[in-house]
This record gives structure tokens, sequence and C-alpha cells, in this order.
């Protein structure tokens, strides 16, 4: 199954919006971007269905200038395969007739199963793009959807109504689809502690590399606590151990989440980096100590 997902870029709402000289746009050069919230829920949605399915490819799609591609690299680390980035110089149109024909011509050729947008961007707000994308190229569309379930090469959509009812609508394929924020939980970008993990040789002097049969790098959010924690695992079929391999896939995981962040909050902070478990090599087994 091939699906798309539509990313855009837009301001941090933390972030200061100061006008150029004539008043007509933001002064982007002050500007920190992100983003979009509920396009992180769109591209989560992707993810789950190319994971139950154990099959299949997502492509994030971004329209803007070359700071959009940012956005992109963002969702290739949480697991996206592919990005096309369509080059906008001028800034993002504010019609979405026009955004949703721009795509619309890229797109056309690749042929998506499922395209999936966020219900609205932050910055403008029309919720409109995604569903005319869909009309553009004879899909058929849904909005508002809370969750999604492939089924004999259909598509059963839960959507949100008012006064807290639901709908559930099932749809031939394709489909362009608008998720509403809340639908799932966004994961956060492993894959670069992963590949950070790969690279240890090339980044601490004097490790030797390995042939590593596993990395896997989890988070665990703590609303309570206003904190993540990050937890990387290494193995290897060497007689040797990866302790350093597993710290640089949880420093390198850390760093991302800060960089995804710090235009939310500069004060965030890296702290407590410590090896709990290791066993193998001439050091043999070590278990960290309870504190």
């Amino acid at each position: 199954m091939k699906i798309a997902v539509l990313v855009k870029q837009v301001p941090s709402p933390e972030s200061p919006l100061p006008l150029v000289s004539n008043e007509d746009w933001l002064d982007e050069s002050q500007v920190a971007y992100i983003m979009n919230e509920s396009d992180n829920y769109a591209l989560e949605e992707a993810l789950q269905i190319r994971e139950k399915n154990n099959d299949g490819e997502v492509v994030v799609v971004s329209l803007g200038p070359d700071r959009t591609q940012k956005v992109i690299r963002e969702a290739l680390s949480k697991g996206a395969d592919r990005g096309i980035h369509i080059q906008s110089q001028d800034k993002y149109p504010t019609d979405p007739l026009l955004a949703g024909s721009l795509f619309a011509e890229t797109l056309k050729e690749e042929n998506f199963d499922i395209i999936f947008s966020g219900l609205q961007s932050d910055d403008l707000g029309y919720g409109q793009t995604g569903i005319i994308l869909g009309e553009l190229l004879g899909m058929s569309t849904a909005t508002l959807a809370m969750s999604t379930e492939i089924i004999n090469n259909k598509i059963k959509v839960k959507r949100e109504l008012e006064a807290g009812y639901f709908q559930w609508v099932t749809m031939s394929l394709p489909a362009s689809i608008s998720v509403q924020s809340g639908c799932n939980t966004p994961r956060y970008p492993s894959l670069k502690g992963i590949m950070g993990a790969k690279k240890t040789s090339d980044l601490i002097p004097l490790c030797h590399q390995l042939n590593l049969a596993k990395v896997d790098v989890d988070f665990i959010v703590s609303e309570n606590e206003n904190s993540i924690l990050v937890i990387a695992e290494a193995k290897t079929n060497d007689k040797t151990g990866v302790e350093m391999e597993a710290l640089v896939a949880a420093s390198v995981a850390s760093l991302t989440v800060y960089d995804m962040l710090k235009a939310v909050d500069k004060e965030i902070m890296i702290t407590d980096m410590v090896l709990d478990f290791k066993d193998g090599g001439r050091s043999g087994t070590f278990i960290k100590r309870k504190t």
C-alpha cells in the first residue's frame, strides 16, 4: 500500500512574529518553524497502517521554500520511507485551491492508495487542501477522521461530528482523508538514534565498528513530570560489549527531540545519561545499582 502524508511547516506558537518593513508578510528570518500539529497525527496514522499490514511505503510531501526540508527530515526520522519537496520560492500559497492544485500536479503520477493530511494548519486554518487534492485526483474523501482501518481493499473511517457524535463510513480506495488532532499518539524520532548507534565508531575515538544485530530506541512520556525518558538497547553477535552504541543511540535521540522542541522551550535539559545493564565483553555483566 502506498500512502502519502501532506506535512506543512508553520510558525511555532511560541515564536515572535515580526513583520517586514512594508508589513505584508512575516520577517521569516526571525521566526522559528515547526511541523504543523495535526500533520503529526496524519503521519502517525500512515505509519500505523504500514506497520499493521507489514507492507507499503509512506511518503511525506511538503510545499514551500528550502526551509521546508526540515519537516521532511523530521518525518523521515520518525519512520517515513521517502520525502517529496515541492519547491516554492515564494511564501506558502494562501489559497487552498492553488495549494491543492500544486500538490495534485506533482502527485498525479504517483498513484497513491491513501493521502493523509492534518485537519487544518495552525497558521491559516482553512482545512481544505487535503480534500481539494482528493477531488482533483478523483479520490474518495473524508474529513475529521478519528481512526482508520483497512478492510478488503477499502478504508473504514471513524469521523467526529458535533455534540459528541461519531460517524463510521467505508470508502473505496484511493482516498484522501484529513485527520483530527488527538486521534493517536505520535511517535518520537527513534530513527536518528538508531542511525547514530551505527556510526559510533565515527563519533567516538578508539571505538571500533561492530556488526549490530539490533538497535531499539523507545520513549516514555510523563506529562506529570513534564519529561521524556529515552531508552536505547543495542545487541551484537560479536564477543564484545555494545554499551557505547546504546549510549550514542540515546544521546542522538535525545538531541533530536531537543531539536524538535527548542522552538517551544529553550530551557529543555538533557540529563542523567546512564548505563542500566550490560552483558558480554571483557568486563562481563553490569547492572546499575538502585539509588
